[in-house]
């Protein structure tokens, strides 16, 4: 999130897509609710009508995989109908810069200029900025010069009229044209700000990262960056998804979105100069510059004394990445299937389940020699060898399943959705032989690292000389972590006038240093752990509400970056430092200094009170080389430099709706049919209902948690498929029926509800059905009937989104029939 779930309280509008918080959020909904209250409209948009909907002021139905058409609606509506942030849009953003020649959008081909056929891949370079003699952006205030980003963004959406994006989404235009008003309208003046919340309705498509981004471009017109009750707001769908993917989750990222060094950067000077911007941009921060700062305080964290400066601080002994090679969810178990991995570590997940294509998942586990499971259940991923239609006597795979404590009986720290770390204490301890996870992988590298000491091995450094000392029972090892990832001085040194000795811990990540003198496990959270003291040094532990005010509660827990509640806080202000919303300041200049939240940056506003340019100022977006939010931008995505509408890799249609031939997003992965992928042809009849996916409240992710309880399975005992009264009338299904729902790469069975909740559409001229299915069902549960033999990822491709990688549950094909008494 951009801004936090108590901010959400200060909205005047509310989007809603890809999301149903109503149902999976339901505690967090509140300050969704309280806006309500307040006046604020609540608008959802979703193939079903759900919960969320319910509580929504307007509902938008639309299909499944067509949200950059609708979002390019509302960018058409917005420009066409003039009603930007003009102040913000000119400062606070790209839409002066000029883009260079050689950048086109072929509207016939579907193509961005630098697109190889033969690769399926984009040169980024094609989508540069016009430089000047000294190197620095051209750009054009009066935002008319035809290469300009506006005018280039402009003429991009200028195809997504009403008529056009109707015909491809299926949404009604009258729907349309109240959507857009209605979010504009509560965006657009003074005291005025709306806000976008999503979740994986919108990331698990093959435009997933597109999806977000054309919102995001939506949010930097209408100025509502920066805002209390604007931003960009992901959903996450647990208590530590955002906490996860901060400290190097993805296989792209080390802690802190440090990048991963890859093989043709064999020095940490080669590191450096690959991954630290540069710029001359005037007035821009250019935060990353700080890049050596914190990949040498990441690495004396993980080695200690033994990183040096005349060992390149051990950076040699970090993993390194084939830049040609992704390393993504997909691909590991695409390696796995080709039999090219010989172990697997599957920790707190159940891919067996939640994969897509499951089936193809469940034999490549079989391929493996050795698997170790970590849950506190039992799962279909630990017991694959047994599940259905499985011979375990042709299982050769080794498995290991180890207990894991569940949250509440471990000690530790997660950060939602908005950014806060929370410190949990242990509230009982694990039963009988399990354990929290720290104190299984404590036993693990030990007995690993005791193996390299008698023994020896490959690439043995990194092994002997990790800094592990957070178990010697001086302190709770959570805690001695959490001041790692914090960071300690590791020597003597004068920062900013103030000394500091070797062992202090740092006070924040503008300390850092280069030389080797600090330390620091996640740069990104220095700060949260800044004094010895258990208690008050960490601020992950604050529990002081705020008595009044717009909500910031910054003495409540801690957020990265810098206790910082409100992201881009510095565009939420005009030049001088005044707030665009005076009634719900985030931060303002007194004259000497900025008040409320922590800034974006220290500096003064861009111009003095007298209206003169501030030599010291910087621009808000401070992240960015060029200091500005990007409506444009050659860096930020793989599959172009502006959204497109792309159908789903399987859809009923066989033409674009944007009228050009390229069906598809030219980029996403796709996983080879010759390798067990097999993938519906566009517009196949064999299977001509889209299906999607969804939660329901009772139940958890793939269900390891909750289906062995029998309340909640007395709530939601078995596998279900919605769909709408025609569809069903067509198949003479009633609810209640069994239903056989087969995808191209399998089937399974669902009980029946025949809903209102979702509506047949009209899309390019025919009729178009979608159904719906949950994600928590398996074939390992406590009594469980015939009907939970299935997961709904049999269904699914294993088709992704070109920067991420997610696979696109959200949008396939299915055919559907009525199952017969003798069960044909």
């Amino acid at each position: 999130m951009t801004n936090h779930w108590i901010d959400l309280k200060n909205a005047d509008v509310v989007l809603i897509m890809g999301a149903n918080p109503a149902e999976n959020h339901p505690v967090s909904f509140r300050w969704v609710s309280e806006a309500r209250a307040r006046g604020a409209n609540v608008i959802h948009v979703d193939p079903r009508f759900t919960r969320t909907s319910a509580q929504a002021d307007l509902f938008a139905p639309l299909r499944c995989g067509s949200d950059i058409a609708f979002l390019g609606g509302m960018l058409h509506y917005i420009l066409e109908g003039e009603h930007i942030h003009q102040d913000y849009v000119l400062h606070y953003t790209n839409a002066s810069h000029l883009v260079a020649d050689g950048f086109a959008f072929d509207p016939a081909e579907g193509l961005f200029s630098g697109y190889d056929p033969e690769t399926n891949r984009y040169d980024s370079d094609a989508w540069a900025m016009a430089l000047d003699e000294d190197g620095v952006i051209r750009k054009d205030p009066t935002l008319q010069h035809p290469r300009c980003v506006y005018q280039e963004v402009r003429r991009h959406f200028a195809r997504y009229d009403i008529t056009t994006v109707a015909g491809a989404t299926g949404t009604p235009p009258e729907i349309l044209q109240a959507v857009y008003e209605a979010f504009v309208q509560g965006s657009v003046g003074p005291g005025r700000a709306g806000t976008i919340l999503y979740a994986m309705g919108w990331t698990q498509h093959t435009v997933g990262a597109q999806n977000i981004r054309a919102m995001s471009m939506i949010q930097m017109l209408l100025g509502n960056m920066g805002l209390a009750g604007g931003g960009i707001n992901a959903l996450r769908g647990e208590s530590n998804v955002q906490g996860s993917t901060d400290h190097g989750l993805l296989f792209h990222v080390l802690p802190g979105y440090l990048k991963t060094p890859q093989v043709d950067q064999q020095t940490i000077a080669d590191y450096n100069e690959r991954w630290t911007p540069t710029t001359v941009e005037p007035r821009s921060a250019n935060w990353w510059r700080n890049t050596p700062k914190y990949m040498t305080s990441y690495l004396k964290s993980m080695f200690g004394d033994a990183a040096t400066p005349e060992n390149d601080f051990a950076y040699d002994w970090l993993p390194k990445l084939d830049s040609e090679e992704s390393y993504a969810w997909q691909t590991i178990f695409d390696e796995m299937y080709e039999g090219r991995l010989q172990g697997l570590f599957a920790w707190g997940q159940n891919p067996a389940n939640s994969s897509a294509h499951a089936s193809r998942v469940r034999d490549a586990l079989g391929r493996l020699d050795w698997l170790v499971t970590v849950n506190p259940f039992s799962t279909e991923t630990a017991e694959f060898w047994r599940g259905p239609g499985v011979d375990p006597s042709a299982v050769a795979t080794e498995v290991f399943a180890l207990p894991a404590a569940v949250a509440f009986e471990k000690e530790g720290s997660v950060t939602n959705s908005g950014r806060w770390a929370q410190w949990r204490y242990e509230a009982v301890p694990p039963p009988g032989d399990a354990c929290a996870d720290l104190d299984i992988m404590n036993a693990l590298f030990e007995s690993v690292r005791a193996l390299y000491v008698a023994e020896g091995g490959a690439a043995a450094e990194p092994i002997l000389h990790l800094k592990w000392d957070y178990f010697d029972g001086r302190a709770p090892a959570a805690e001695r972590i959490a001041k790692e990832i914090n960071g300690y001085f590791t020597g003597d040194v004068r920062v900013a006038g103030v000394d500091y000795r070797e062992g202090d811990l740092v006070p924040d990540f503008t300390a850092l240093q280069d030389d080797g003198t600090t330390s620091s496990g996640n740069w990104l959270y220095c700060g949260s752990f800044p004094a010895p003291d258990p208690i008050t040094g960490n601020r992950m532990r604050r529990r002081t509400r705020e008595a009044s005010g717009i909500g910031l509660n910054s003495e409540w827990a801690w957020a990265w970056p810098l206790n910082r509640r409100i992201l881009y806080n510095r565009a939420g202000v005009d030049l001088r430092g005044q707030p665009f919303d005076p009634a719900r300041p985030v931060i303002q200049w007194d004259g000497t200094a900025w008040v409320g939240d922590t800034p974006d940056g220290g500096q003064p506003p861009l111009v003095d009170r007298d209206g003169h340019p501030n030599d010291a100022a910087c621009l808000p977006f401070i992240m960015h080389p060029d200091g500005v939010a990007g409506l444009f931008g050659k860096d930020y995505l793989r599959d172009g430099p502006l959204p497109e509408h792309y159908e789903p890799v399987e859809s009923p249609l066989a033409d674009n709706p944007m009228g050009h031939r390229q069906r598809a997003n030219p980029v996403a992965h796709v996983s080879p049919a010759e390798s067990g992928n097999p993938v519906a042809a566009p517009g196949d009849p064999a299977f001509p209902v889209i299906c999607t996916t969804y939660r329901v409240g009772e139940h958890w992710q793939s269900g390891a948690m909750t289906r062995p309880k029998a309340w909640l399975n007395e709530l939601h005992p078995d596998l279900f498929v919605e769909l709408d009264p025609m569809l069903a009338a067509h198949h003479d299904i009633v609810s209640g029926d069994r239903v056989r729902v087969q995808s191209a790469r399998g089937a399974l069975k669902a009980i029946a509800i025949v809903t209102r909740r979702l509506k047949p559409l009209t899309v390019m001229g025919a009729t178009v059905h979608q159904v719906g299915l949950p994600i928590h069902y398996g074939w390992l549960a406590p009594g469980a009937p015939a009907v939970r033999l299935a997961a709904v990822n049999l269904l699914t491709p294993n088709v992704g989104d070109p920067n991420t990688r997610i696979p696109e549950f959200k949008a396939f094909l299915v055919a559907i029939a009525k199952v017969e008494e003798d069960g044909s």
